[in-house]
């Protein structure tokens, strides 16, 4: 086949790569030059294990190229954002999506698939895509074949996960469906499942909204101890031996492209049916604010204090910011003028992020964790021999569990103990 990959990021671009690295023709399209230019010159624009060398095989059997053009293909698909709109319920933003499939109707042919991978909020595809597609000459399902496959890879594992797990083929129509399994089949060892379009784009959404749910839960856990002075990750790990319990590991927020939108796009369709997922945004959103709040409360006695933040991307070991509870704490303990805030963090390439550790600690009054980085979890009590004295640390991701000797090291199970380690500290 000839594949047209529409978005060339974090899901697009190495989607593309194992389909040229499975014996397809593949054209990625993007709108940004720069992404274009470097993939031209053989180099990755995202950071992802074992993307680097799909790219390379890639580019060496002269499967794939990049570009900017929309080429006629055999099958389209279409990986591009779908953000929130600023309004009340914080909706799915279609503008992209459109935009994407409005640029494949100028070459789309009889016998073609277009493929919407993007995240989309339920019923999208019949009531938005469908008609635009209908609108262009074409009936769905007979001269050409729409299909709903979100993506449900892990970040970090995506280059395995795109081949192993299981893939959702939602077509508008049977026949869409059956169009959709003959071009995922290319390499998907993993079952695909068959089902509409709808019932594709409200499985994937509600598969990151039970995670979202169950994080919010264990992020209230960690409050009610807090107030109670219980630890609470023994509490959820005392609970999770019993077979039937799950709890989720809390955190400083929930961020990324997924469990901080996607469960907003359920929410616009039906606000009044949805107070327990609307409960759990709020509580997961708030959780930057009660973290800020636990420094402010221990610094408060200290004049100018600096104060160290580790880790700026919303899980470990990649390099994507987007909604990153880190980055919204970074910000609010920076809006304090009296509060020298660095942060550090490898993965990331943004001016305000130190690339050197020490420096970054050097005297600092209280030190943040945020990111489970692989670099964070060998840390040693040794390691921070230059902050200042007393200096807390606080591990929101319980990464760097050999700080544990250190007596003024706390993690969100005995958060309760920062404010008398505070005290005694200064």
């Amino acid at each position: 086949m000839k594949i047209t990959v529409v978005g060339l990021g974090y899901i697009g671009l190495p989607t593309a790569l194992m389909f040229a690295n499975h014996g397809q023709q593949v054209c990625g399209v993007d709108v940004n030059d720069s992404v274009i230019n470097k993939l031209t010159s053989g180099h990755i624009h995202i950071e992802e294990p074992g993307l680097q060398e799909e790219l390379d095989k890639a580019l060496r059997s002269g499967k794939f190229h990049a570009g900017k053009e929309i080429e006629p293909a055999d099958a389209f698909i279409i990986s591009v954002p779908t953000p929130n709109h600023e309004d009340a319920y914080k909706s799915c933003n279609l503008d992209y999506v459109k935009s994407a499939v409005t640029s494949v109707l100028p070459v789309l042919e009889k016998g073609n698939t277009i493929i919407i991978e993007s995240t989309i909020a339920p019923r999208s595809m019949m009531d938005h895509i469908c008609p635009m597609v209908e609108a262009s000459g074409f009936t769905v399902g007979k001269d050409v074949f729409l299909v709903h496959c979100p993506e449900r890879v892990l970040p970090g594992q995506v280059m395995h996960e795109l081949i192993h797990n299981n893939r959702i083929i939602g077509g508008v129509t049977e026949a869409c469906t059956e169009a959709g399994k003959k071009v995922y089949k290319t390499f998907v060892q993993g079952e695909l499942l068959e089902t509409t379009a709808s019932a594709a784009e409200m499985s994937k959404l509600m598969e990151n909204t039970y995670r979202d749910v169950n994080i919010a839960l264990a992020n209230e856990l960690v409050k009610i101890c807090d107030e109670l002075d219980i630890d609470a990750l023994e509490v959820i790990e005392l609970a999770n031996k019993h077979p039937r319990v799950n709890l989720h590991s809390p955190g400083p927020g929930v961020g990324g492209h997924c469990l901080a939108v996607d469960p907003y796009f359920i929410i616009e369709k039906a606000p009044e049916k949805t107070p327990l997922i609307q409960a759990a945004r709020a509580i997961n959103s708030q959780m930057p604010s009660f973290i800020v709040q636990k420094v402010e409360e221990t610094v408060q006695d200290i004049t100018n204090p600096k104060i160290a933040v580790l880790g700026l991307t919303y899980k470990g070991n990649i390099d994507d910011i987007r909604e990153s509870p880190a980055v919204e704490i970074f910000d609010q303990l920076a809006f304090h003028a009296n509060y020298q805030v660095v942060a550090f963090d490898p993965h990331v390439q943004v001016d305000f992020a130190s690339k050197d550790f020490q420096q970054t600690i050097d005297q600092a009054n209280f030190v943040l964790i945020l990111a489970d980085h692989n670099e964070f979890k060998n840390l040693t009590v040794e390691d921070f021999d230059t902050v200042a004295s007393e200096a807390i640390i606080l591990d929101t991701k319980n990464i760097a569990t050999q700080l544990a000797e250190n007596p003024n090291y706390c993690n969100l199970g005995n958060i309760s103990e920062l404010n008398k380690k505070g005290a005694h500290a200064l």
